[in-house]
């Protein structure tokens, strides 16, 4: 019987992480360049349930049965969410549909809405992402969707944040003195240009493996490990800028669905509360078992 009390309450648990993650991904709906998170949930290790002894001799086996279930981890959707114009010229968008190709085939991966491909044999590939690369104050390196820049009195250009938007060498971009980001105009590659001549370009990072990333708040994600995540900088007249743009005066808002966080959001609550009545159930049972069976 405690078994049952054990896995109710695996069971709320569970739905309250699952709550956690819908609400915080409602709360993000109009943060700019927000990616919704996805709560992955995986059942305990299965029992082999069997009978012995019985009309027939030796061991029957009736079934399996799961005892739980546990929120295993948290996973980011690095989906496109839509662009729209703002008319201000520090503000950026980056609209991306990388290639990846099978090393195998040497055709390229065909990935789902969620940017995932799960081959036959359950191998998962994600699909490569794009990114602004920031500095924050510690001088590291972390990468943003979230283009919402702004020029300071020295003439850097900065996240809203204040991290440093980075060059393609790896340097803070910083304008000319005496220029406003009115007079700089940016192509699809993020070259800057002043009257013509280029100054500069967007350092744009391609992480080849956008589910190392690790969240560090307000829409900025870190790479703990940038070998193992494939993260590299794309230069002028990369082939990446083939599937990979830079949109002046626009910005990328979230990627949360609404309406389906709305249902994941009352169909947590359903959940918990029906974990909630097992464990009731129990209760009682047991209060029987203790206080009146126990008498007789």
């Amino acid at each position: 019987m405690l078994r049952g009390l054990y896995t109710a309450a695996a069971g709320m648990m569970t739905q309250q992480r699952l709550h956690d993650t819908v609400t915080q991904n409602i709360s993000n709906i109009n943060t700019t360049g927000y990616k919704q998170v996805n709560s992955v949930a995986r059942s305990f290790p299965e029992m082999l349930i069997s009978m012995v002894g019985g009309n027939e001799p030796g061991v029957k086996r009736i079934g399996k049965l799961n005892t739980g279930v546990f929120a295993e981890e948290s996973l980011s959707s690095f989906t496109q969410g839509v662009v729209r114009d703002t008319g201000r010229s520090s503000d950026f968008a980056l609209v991306s549909n990388l290639e990846l190709q099978d090393p195998a085939t040497g055709q390229n991966y065909t990935f789902d809405a969620n940017g995932k491909y799960v081959g036959d044999d359950g191998t998962v590939v994600y699909q490569p992402q794009a990114f602004f690369t920031v500095r924050d104050a510690d001088g590291k390196e972390k990468y943003t969707r979230d283009g919402s820049f702004h020029v300071n009195a020295a003439g850097q250009l900065l996240t809203a944040q204040g991290y440093e938007v980075l060059d393609a060498n790896g340097n803070p971009i910083t304008l000319p003195a005496g220029t406003s980001m009115d007079q700089i105009s940016v192509d699809g590659q993020g070259v800057l240009r002043r009257n013509g001549n280029a100054i500069g370009q967007l350092r744009i990072s391609e992480v080849t493996l956008p589910n190392q990333l690790v969240r560090d708040g307000h829409g900025v994600f870190e790479a703990q490990d940038a070998q193992a995540a494939g993260v590299r900088a794309l230069a002028a007249n990369d082939p990446a800028f083939a599937t990979a743009e830079v949109r002046q005066g626009s910005l990328e808002t979230s990627n949360v669905d609404t309406a389906q966080a709305m249902v994941d959001l009352l169909a947590a609550q359903k959940a918990y509360e029906a974990n909630q009545q097992v464990i009731q159930y129990y209760d009682k049972s047991l209060d029987k078992a203790v206080n009146d069976l126990g008498r007789v």
